[in-house]
């Protein structure tokens, strides 16, 4: 009887979340990085550190490959991205709120920790930079008073802000705002689906790859579709959610459910592209028609938000295009931080 207590109790969390266990937002409390939040709260800021652009440029993009791209998105969210997620955020829980890098050497050795302590640090910076040029372009494209390098400079001093803040002094008071007004903008494109009557590509079309410049499936849909449906880039900003998490039950809303909700925003972005301009060679056309320098997946959100959403739409789709990006690239140079002050061994408190 006790054995099989123990299998069922098993079956229910393979993983073993024990909504008893002290997790380091009460253990180790330092006002900074370690602090305490709602569950609801560390859901849209984990939301909104993974989506970046993913869900919205990769899906558009990533659509016009063909219906292949839905079987893609879900099985690729379920199995993969949400399950990835969700162990690199509970593995970090358990490990005080370590980072990526020392996750990865207690598990590979030495070695391999300062292989990935370089490359993961490269990366948030590239990420981090990758993340000043593309909005602050688009938004000097929409705001012709202010030059690119001025909107540098001012999403670069917001980055500076938002990576020494304490986490709940500025990143937990906008990106809630932030995160619910993406959420908001997707449902109301999902529901502009049915009141529009829009026709959504079927699989029985075929699962082959309709890109127009005859790309094919494997490697390149998955690599358009990356962030969308599995990403490696999250593993480095659920440990920042580690650290305030205060029950380890809310590993899976937050985590998990995070990535689920990423994958239905890139199903609504898939659907809405391809079944606005008809089918998927409307897309495609539309897409061609556009001037080379033109940010084609930006131009298909301001179209479709405008012409569905009206002018709310438009604020929405500006909210999309240009908070997503920022608000991935802050916390990004905020997890270049705490890897830095993983592996110096840096208090941050005093900083």
């Amino acid at each position: 009887r006790i054995r099989l207590c123990s299998i069922r109790s098993h079956s229910r969390s393979s993983f073993g979340a024990d909504s008893n266990r002290v997790t380091p937002a009460i253990a180790n409390p330092d006002g900074v990085d370690y602090v305490s939040m709602p569950w609801w709260k560390i859901f849209l800021i984990q939301f909104l550190n993974i989506a970046g652009l993913g869900p919205i440029f990769g899906a558009i993009m990533g659509i016009m490959f063909g219906p292949s791209a839905f079987l893609w998105i879900v099985f690729g969210s379920i199995f993969g991205g949400a399950v990835h997620d969700y162990l690199s955020g509970m593995l970090s829980m358990r490990r005080n709120g370590a980072s990526l890098p020392e996750l990865v050497g207690e598990q590979l050795g030495t070695g391999v920790k300062q292989f990935m302590r370089v490359f993961s640090l490269l990366l948030m910076v590239l990420v981090g930079a990758v993340f000043v040029s593309g909005p602050a372009g688009l938004l000097a494209g929409m705001v012709k008073s202010i030059s690119v390098t001025w909107w540098i400079v001012i999403i670069f001093g917001y980055y500076m802000l938002a990576t020494l803040l304490p986490i709940d002094k500025l990143i937990g008071k906008i990106y809630p705002l932030f995160g619910f007004a993406l959420l908001f903008m997707a449902v109301g494109i999902l529901l502009s689906l049915f009141i529009n009557n829009a026709p959504i590509p079927e699989i029985t079309s075929g699962l082959a790859s309709q890109h127009p410049q005859g790309y094919s499936i494997f490697p390149m849909m998955f690599v358009s579709i990356a962030c969308g449906a599995v990403s490696g880039f999250h593993a480095t900003q659920s440990p920042m959610m580690a650290r305030c998490m205060t029950n380890e039950k809310y590993g899976r809303p937050c985590f998990y459910g995070a990535m689920i909700a990423e994958g239905i925003v890139a199903l609504i972005w898939a659907a809405a592209a391809s079944s606005f301009f008809g089918s998927v060679g409307g897309l495609q056309e539309y897409v061609a028609s556009l001037p080379a320098t033109a940010n084609k997946a930006a131009e298909v959100v301001n179209l479709i938000s405008n012409t569905w959403l009206g002018k709310f739409g438009g604020i929405l789709a500006v909210l999309g295009v240009v908070a997503a990006p920022i608000t991935s690239g802050d916390t990004a140079l905020r997890s270049a931080r705490l890897i830095a002050a993983d592996f110096l061994h840096i208090d941050q408190k005093p900083i």
